[in-house]
């Protein structure tokens, strides 16, 4: 447990750098951008702290080679892998959309759009995805679930970097209009974000559904030896999440609107179930592959 106490206080130093340094990064930077967002800038200080403290952890707990980080096939295969990865994952939200498409869960869903902006709204998402899978996989599951197996084990491995996933995506919540920001916003901020878990029946369906989109992939992870259909999973259902919040919104006038919880309208109590058909399914596609020696493993 002791390489997970050290990614824990890493991520608690990335906080404490964004409630510290946020106002001074805010006074220096947002005169120079349009519509500057407190958060975001708070946000990004408490990153590079943790990105710089990153590169001193992954040495010390001797995770910062290729393999150890999840990246240890050909470059070729790894781009390839990804590539699948992300159709796949496209392919498996398509039955969780039509949920919520029949029972109205979420209205619009782009009816008046044509092809060409659902084009625009899918790209960009799964730009963003791209980069967002490539810091979250890397730190998570590859330094992370790399350094805790070998001290506890496969299953802590996986749950635990599952945990802090969830965890993390309530991180940033707080806003704040530019015309209130102020020396101490930073603190608000951070208050802001950790009053979220207070309260947490309020958070329950979007971070159990967090926490196994975590567990999917730290099993994945485990099966292929690399994070490469990680990082193409995780793109593709950022992208697609993206997408679909671009063009609908939660209906809460639908009887079953429960479905989806109020965090992002999107995660919730359905995607969560289908998360789990989705872990039995990789389970089903990577385990025989990997044992006939068919999927790439490093």
């Amino acid at each position: 447990m002791r390489s997970f106490a050290i990614f824990l206080g890493l991520i608690a130093l990335g906080l404490a750098g964004m409630a510290a340094l946020g106002y001074p990064a805010w006074l220096l930077i947002a005169p120079h951008i349009d519509n500057p967002k407190f958060h975001r800038i708070a946000g990004r200080i408490g990153m590079l702290i943790v990105a710089i403290g990153f590169l001193f952890v992954a040495r010390r707990l001797e995770v910062a080679d290729r393999h150890s980080l999840g990246y240890g096939l050909p470059p070729g295969k790894f781009v390839v892998e990804v590539g699948k990865a992300i159709g796949l994952g496209t392919l498996l939200m398509m039955p969780a959309l039509l949920t919520m498409f029949v029972f109205k869960l979420r209205t619009g869903m782009g009816e008046s759009l044509r092809m060409g902006q659902w084009l625009h709204f899918v790209l960009g998402g799964l730009a963003t995805g791209l980069v967002v899978a490539f810091i979250e996989e890397t730190f998570l599951r590859g330094a992370m679930q790399t350094a805790i197996k070998r001290e506890s084990g496969a299953r802590l491995a996986i749950l635990l970097p599952s945990l802090v996933y969830a965890a993390t995506h309530f991180i940033g919540r707080y806003r704040l209009a530019a015309a209130d920001v102020h020396a101490g916003s930073g603190l608000d901020m951070l208050a802001g974000t950790l009053i979220l878990f207070a309260n947490p029946l309020d958070i329950l369906d979007a971070f159990l559904c967090l926490t196994a989109v975590g567990i999917l992939l730290g099993l994945v992870r485990e099966l292929t030896g690399n994070i490469a259909a990680c990082m193409g999973l995780h793109a593709s259902w950022v992208a697609v999440i993206s997408a679909v919040r671009d063009v609908s919104q939660r209906n809460p006038d639908s009887p079953a609107h429960w479905l989806l919880s109020s965090y992002d309208g999107f995660v919730g109590w359905l995607v969560l179930g289908w998360t789990l058909a989705i872990g039995w399914s990789q389970w089903w596609w990577y385990r025989p592959r990997r044992e006939m020696g068919t999927v790439p493993v490093s």
